[in-house]
């Protein structure tokens, strides 16, 4: 084992966190510091990636929707190989490694050879949304589970999603990489029985100075999506617990909770 933390020909999936370097946690940067080389995701924040040692070689294998450097196998390939020889690796994903970044097709390739990946969590994009908006995902009352979704499918097939299950009215639900389907999203709750008047979050580059926040409602999201969202990352909250940004609705959300 190195002594700051990565042995020779050892793996970390870690999480950069939503894209503000002060959410990466204390083990995260000590990681970094002490990789030979990290691969890192296009969505990793510049400041995130400022961290990281001149001497640390960097590797962008980037994906974003629509413009892929690397496919998954070319990742999994280079991982392998820098495990092979001897190197201190990190593989650096946004947000957190295990929400929707195909952690597993990593950690499988690299099982084949022998080396077992660890795990660093990150702040996942979700939870950076909802304290910037000031919101909780979960509310007792209103919002007693909390559905994370991603939105992302491939080019030409349908959203296949078990929509009468995200519709419920109780839960919050979080559509991450939801802008292409910003009008799927609103047709099919409405569709499933969900109060077209639902309260919804729109939230691109969570976290960073250039973050912008959007309050709307379900059957008035494509339309809101395309006035703030552009070509950015973004994420979707839809739910009842996204309606606590006021002094009036928080003591009705109180007051209900109580009950």
């Amino acid at each position: 084992m190195h002594e700051d933390g990565i042995g020779l020909g050892e793996v970390w999936l870690v999480g950069a966190g939503p894209g503000d370097p002060d959410l990466l946690t204390r083990k995260a940067e000590r990681l970094l510091r002490a990789a030979s080389v990290v691969f890192y995701d296009a969505l990793v924040g510049e400041g995130v990636l400022a961290l990281i040692p001149d001497h640390v070689r960097k590797v962008p294998v980037g994906k974003r929707s629509g413009r892929h450097s690397k496919d998954q196998g070319t990742i999994d390939a280079l991982l392998v190989e820098a495990a092979l020889a001897g190197e201190r690796v990190v593989r650096l994903k946004g947000g957190d490694p295990s929400m929707f970044g195909r952690s597993m097709e990593e950690v499988a390739a690299l099982a084949e050879i022998g080396v077992r990946a660890h795990i660093c969590p990150g702040v996942t994009a979700a939870s950076a949304a909802a304290a910037s908006a000031g919101i909780s995902l979960s509310l007792r009352g209103l919002a007693r589970r909390v559905q994370f979704v991603t939105a992302h499918a491939r080019a030409g097939e349908p959203l296949d999603l078990d929509w009468a299950q995200l519709a419920h009215p109780a839960c919050t639900t979080a559509f991450y990489m939801g802008r292409s389907a910003a009008s799927d999203i609103s047709r099919e709750l409405i569709a499933h029985g969900l109060d077209p008047k639902t309260p919804v979050l729109i939230a691109c580059d969570v976290s960073l100075a250039s973050e912008r926040c959007l309050r709307t409602r379900l059957d008035l999201l494509p339309l809101a999506v395309r006035s703030v969202a552009e070509n950015k990352p973004t994420l979707i909250l839809v739910g009842e617990a996204v309606r606590q940004n006021d002094a009036a609705g928080i003591a009705q959300i109180a007051a209900q909770a109580h009950r």
